[in-house]
């Protein structure tokens, strides 16, 4: 009865795991929702803006070009890995960690720091890699305000010269199941490329005040909706990386419970069945005596 005793304790243990699965399975679609509509109002304003000022920058003076276009010798980059605060969310954070350890071997003739944004990329990162800042608290408060606070500090540096290039590491969703990996160049910004096989079709705009003071204007504001994305991006991919990997703790816990269940009752059933062999018996010893 032993035995018994521990595999009812087991079917227990494993029912109340199932409760607090489901529970986070629930949080999550619920969390899901309002983060997947946040991004889908995003993209299209961020990649109209981009696209904007790719193409007044590309066509604007090559000596007025701003100083966040320019290329210079690559000798030092700035990822910015974007992770979550919690695990249990399947690979979620491990790709992201993965993603930075694949471009720290592509550019191992740079020297690099790591900007983290989550607790996951700041473990993973802090006792090998030079951090140049811990954000994982803008997940506190998760506002475009906070995001453009630690993406200044990276144009700063960029400006200053203290990095030449500036990357940002994130899962891009796609759907509630699906989310991927994603390596994004922030600074320099790209510049439009011209195809001169094809008739280009020339894009007019009217500058009010002027070209310069439009761009000085709108380049760190794309740069920081860029980066803003991204980590809203993060977030819906967080979500539905938990939910799918709560839903899969669930269905195996439940396979697990019913196997424990099938194997009690056989248990069960043989002890019964040694008990009333035993009493058979004793009853077959006294009646023979």
């Amino acid at each position: 009865m032993a035995n018994l005793k521990e595999i009812r304790g087991r079917i227990s243990s494993i029912s109340s795991t199932m409760q607090i699965t489901r529970a986070m399975k629930m949080v999550s679609a619920a969390k899901l929702k309002k983060a997947q509509d946040a991004i889908v109002m995003l993209r299209p304003y961020s990649e109209k803006l981009q696209e904007i000022i790719q193409n007044v920058n590309s066509s604007s003076d090559p000596d007025q070009v701003s100083i966040y276009a320019q290329k210079r010798e690559v000798k030092r980059v700035l990822f910015i890995a974007v992770t979550s605060n919690r695990g249990l969310a399947g690979a979620f954070n491990s790709n992201v960690v993965k993603e930075l350890n694949i471009q720290f071997q592509n550019k191992a003739q740079y020297e690099f720091e790591v900007l983290t944004i989550g607790k996951k990329a700041y473990d993973a990162v802090r006792k090998t890699r030079a951090v140049y800042s811990n954000e994982s608290a803008v997940f506190d408060n998760l506002n475009f305000e906070a995001v453009s606070h630690l993406t200044e500090a990276a144009m700063s540096s960029f400006k200053e010269g203290k990095f030449d290039e500036v990357y940002v590491i994130y899962n891009k969703f796609i759907n509630a199941a699906t989310q991927e990996v994603t390596t994004e160049q922030v600074l320099p910004i790209s510049m439009a490329e011209v195809d001169t096989t094809q008739p280009q079709v020339e894009t007019d705009y009217i500058f009010e005040p002027n070209r310069a003071e439009i761009l000085d204007n709108l380049i760190p504001k794309s740069i920081k909706t860029q980066v803003f994305k991204a980590v809203l991006d993060s977030v819906a991919s967080e979500h539905g990386a938990r939910m799918t990997a709560m839903h899969k703790a669930t269905d195996n816990a439940q396979e697990l419970k019913n196997d424990l269940v099938i194997f009690y009752n056989k248990a069960r059933q043989a002890a019964i069945t040694n008990e009333i062999l035993e009493i058979v018996s004793g009853a077959e010893a006294l009646k023979n005596s």
